[in-house]
């Protein structure tokens, strides 16, 4: 397949001719097989009230974060399969606060075995000392089980914090994280990153988790560099539309105020095909085949969504003055369209 770019021969080839970048997806990262005790799972674990069943919810069930005031402390393990109407297949473990699952009744095997990513949630407006004994425990031992997990930290709950407190709280969670996987020669090397249920942080957080979970990302950011370079857009997002969490993006740094904008799109694109183009008597998610939008911003930028598959969208940010030629960025999306349809060919 080709596509074409501006002011060069359009007939020139800038997509790959024959994609052949199916990958056989190993049961620790990716969830190609369809029993649910299959698919990769990714544990959520921290002290009681750290927030961990309020990011689920929050993320995976479209839960109003005010809504997450009147949850409940989790007392027993919750198991939940993120995969009958999102394109991430895997399921979400959520631990107790209070369990210790290195406790000779628990099967320490069965936990981290079969784990993709270990996500760590701390309160950072909490003290945190117990946390970090905790964490520290936790990542020797599942290196331990598994070595090929991958491990991240969220400092949770920031909203409550100024600025310069984030950035210390992170700060001070990092220094001691790694000086104690120092101290006991763990060679983990566990991702940090500042998060809060109330603004689009938790969703950039826990894109960078999945996407470390998707084998065929170093594609789709390649396909995705082919594409903003053909079609001069600025930023590109492919992003799954229940979610909101995006598959891969562009090798351009990723800037949360652009990503909140994309992702914000989807909802306004879907809330309006409720509205205006779909019976009422359908109950079903306003997004199919023919899903596309067009927004123009104050700022002279075009914000375009288009439809890839039945559970994903491309975002982008375009300049009014490349927008003209829509023609060609449509044929160029249909290239990519057909592109990622042939990546994930063999996912079932």
């Amino acid at each position: 397949m080709s596509a074409y770019e501006f002011g060069d021969d359009p007939y020139s080839s800038s997509f790959p001719t024959d994609s052949h970048y199916v990958e056989e997806v190993p049961a620790h990262r990716a969830g190609a097989a369809s029993s649910p005790e299959n698919k990769p799972r990714i544990l959520l674990m921290g002290l009681r009230k750290s927030g961990k069943s309020s990011i689920q919810k929050v993320v995976f069930h479209k839960m109003s974060p005010n809504e997450t005031l009147f949850l409940e402390s989790t007392a027993k393990l919750v198991k939940n399969d993120v995969s009958s109407s999102s394109f991430i297949q895997f399921q979400i473990w959520d631990f107790p606060g209070q369990l210790n699952f290195f406790d000779p009744a628990f099967d320490s095997e069965a936990i981290f075995s079969g784990c993709g990513a270990l996500v760590f949630v701390i309160d950072a407006q909490d003290d945190y000392e117990d946390a970090l004994t905790k964490l520290n425990v936790t990542l020797v031992k599942a290196y331990e089980i598994n070595p090929n997990i991958v491990f991240e930290v969220f400092v949770h709950k920031v909203d409550g914090l100024s600025e310069e407190n984030k950035y210390d709280a992170q700060r001070a969670v990092r220094q001691q994280v790694m000086d104690d996987l120092k101290a006991s020669a763990t060679p983990v090397n566990p991702s940090f990153y500042l998060t809060s249920i109330y603004d689009h942080s938790i969703f950039e957080a826990f894109s960078k988790v999945i996407q470390k979970l998707v084998p065929q990302l170093p594609t789709l950011e390649n396909l995705l560099d082919i594409l903003i370079t053909s079609c001069r857009i600025e930023k590109a997002f492919l992003i799954d539309v229940v979610s909101k969490i995006y598959i891969a993006t562009d090798s351009s740094p990723v800037d949360m105020s652009t990503y909140e904008l994309c992702s914000d799109m989807i909802d306004v694109a879907i809330d309006i095909s409720c509205i205006y183009g779909m019976s009422p008597k359908i109950e079903a998610l306003a997004y199919d085949s023919n899903s596309q939008a067009v927004i123009r911003l104050q700022n002279d930028r075009i914000l375009y969504l288009r439809e890839v598959n039945q559970y994903l969208a491309l975002v982008a940010i375009i300049k009014a003055e490349h927008f003209h030629k829509h023609g060609l960025i449509s044929y160029n999306l249909d290239c990519f369209k057909k592109a990622v349809g042939q990546v994930f060919q063999k996912k079932a």
